[in-house]
């Protein structure tokens, strides 16, 4: 199992982000909104800080939950912006609940270490990699918000938020594109660095065959939408299906490695 003593300039950041992650979605109702402005701020720079001190250091720590952790910072990241953008919308102390683990994890398996890299160009492979899945992420938040809203619509009762379903889901869709777009890329990346650098050239392994099926099923959804208008239930369990194939892509396979088999 891939366990590490972490220094303290990762303890330190990971456990105060944990904390303020689960006073945020624990007790936020008995906050004076500025309070709780001021500790999302300090949560999203601890956090920061605790990725930074596995990510930008040599050598290099990387693994499930390392970027299970990246995943809940840039999904949190970019609702926050979009709160600003639509304060209709409210927060969704829910998805701080999120980060707590997820900092957690990564603080006890920080993963394996890369002391070399076989090409200067192979982060930006990694770099597209971690955005396509914070933006798929961002998406499922979407899709869960749409259906609550749905819901409560169907009831008769008072939505969560002022957001009209339609805007929800063009907001869904909007993120769908661009995680599809940044996972042909990524798809692309890891073909040419696989192709260049190794001298088996593309291999099929778990994390690729997932990922080729994520790709294939947000390729579909898209389709469908664009030509058929598809929409509700179907697309948003389209959309789960594809980030639950892609969640178990390189998160699935990495946790097999790491945790059950026990080796980097």
């Amino acid at each position: 199992m891939i366990l590490a003593a972490s220094p303290w300039w990762t303890t330190v950041p990971s456990v105060g982000a944990a904390i303020g992650y689960a006073v945020l979605a624990g007790w936020s109702a008995r906050l004076q909104r500025g309070t709780i402005s001021a500790i999302m701020v300090a949560v999203w720079v601890l956090h920061g800080l605790a990725l930074a001190s596995l990510l930008g250091v040599e050598p290099v720590r990387f693994g499930f939950a390392t970027l299970l952790s990246v995943t809940a910072w840039l999904v949190l990241t970019v609702y926050a912006i979009e709160t600003r953008l639509y304060p209709q919308l409210g927060t969704r102390w829910t998805l701080a609940g999120l980060g707590a683990p997820a900092v957690l994890l990564a603080l006890v398996f920080p993963g394996s270490t890369y002391p070399a890299l076989l090409s200067s160009w192979l982060p930006l492979h990694w770099a597209l990699g971690i955005a396509s899945y914070g933006l798929l992420g961002v998406a499922v938040a979407h899709a869960w918000m749409m259906q609550r809203t749905e819901q409560h619509i169907r009831r008769g009762t008072p939505a969560p938020n002022a957001l009209p379903l339609l805007m929800l889901e063009r907001l869904t869709f909007r993120f769908v594109a661009a995680a599809f777009v940044l996972l042909t890329l990524t798809l692309l990346a890891g073909w040419y660095f696989t192709v260049v650098l190794a001298t088996g050239g593309w291999a099929w392994t778990h994390k690729t065959v997932f990922t080729v099926m994520s790709w294939a099923v947000l390729a579909v959804l898209l389709g469908g939408r664009h030509l058929w208008g598809w929409r509700g239930r179907l697309a948003v369990r389209m959309l789960y299906a594809a980030a639950g194939l892609l969640l178990l892509g390189y998160v699935g396979s990495r946790f097999v490695l790491e945790v059950v088999l026990q080796r980097a």
